[in-house]
């Protein structure tokens, strides 16, 4: 905990960019009828049935000093997907950085190994080699600042019905778009000194003799 801590009170660094990452589900939901339109004074109206079309996954990075966020919509969330999801993040959207210090919580998948799973040993390597894990602790994910965004995501683009993975993709990106160009940020006020008096519970007693 006090290791994740710690690194959200570094300053701000683009060559050692602070990323969190973090994935989540978007259930795709189809209309059996088709809406009534959107009226005057009245919102569109739909039908209480609908039909089940499959889950998406959301894999999201966040970068709470510079204010930027990254989402990707992809059918699985495998051990592939998110060693892709990070090729992404190093090679395109991070190029410049000497390492990405990265925030994760401690899913199996959130490791070197996956690097090596999706790519030849060679890439692999490359890759991991410009990667800082940071991983929270068990039933701490809170600390991740990307859950929080994932919230934020969940209330302000996921919250109505979409049918399928390609209109879901147009619509976050517009939200990442959006929300980028705001740059919004993240405070993050919470310090170690904070975590052993709040936390106190957490921490092991020692008994001196």
């Amino acid at each position: 905990m006090e290791d994740v801590i710690e690194v959200y009170h570094r300053p701000y660094d683009p060559e050692c960019p602070v990323v969190c990452a973090d994935e989540g589900g978007k259930q795709l939901v189809g209309d059996i009828r088709e809406p009534l339109p959107v009226r005057a004074g009245s919102p569109a109206e739909e039908d209480y049935e609908y039909e089940r079309r499959g889950v998406a996954n959301l894999f999201l990075a966040f970068e709470p000093l510079a204010g930027k966020r990254v989402v990707d919509v992809t059918e699985h969330r495998t051990a592939v997907d998110f060693a892709g999801f990070l090729k992404h993040l190093l090679d395109v959207v991070y190029p410049s950085a000497r390492k990405l210090v990265l925030v994760t919580d401690n899913l199996n998948t959130h490791c070197t190994g996956s690097l090596y799973e999706a790519f030849p040993p060679a890439e692999a390597r490359r890759l991991a080699d410009r990667i800082e894990w940071h991983y929270t602790p068990k039933h701490g994910s809170w600390l991740n600042v990307a859950e929080i965004e994932l919230s934020v995501l969940a209330r302000q683009c996921l919250d109505r019905r979409t049918p399928d993975r390609e209109v879901l993709a147009r619509e976050v990106a517009a939200w990442e778009m959006k929300r980028n160009a705001a740059g919004v940020k993240a405070d993050w006020q919470f310090t170690t000194a904070d975590a052993r008096v709040k936390l106190k519970r957490l921490y092991p007693t020692i008994q001196v003799q």
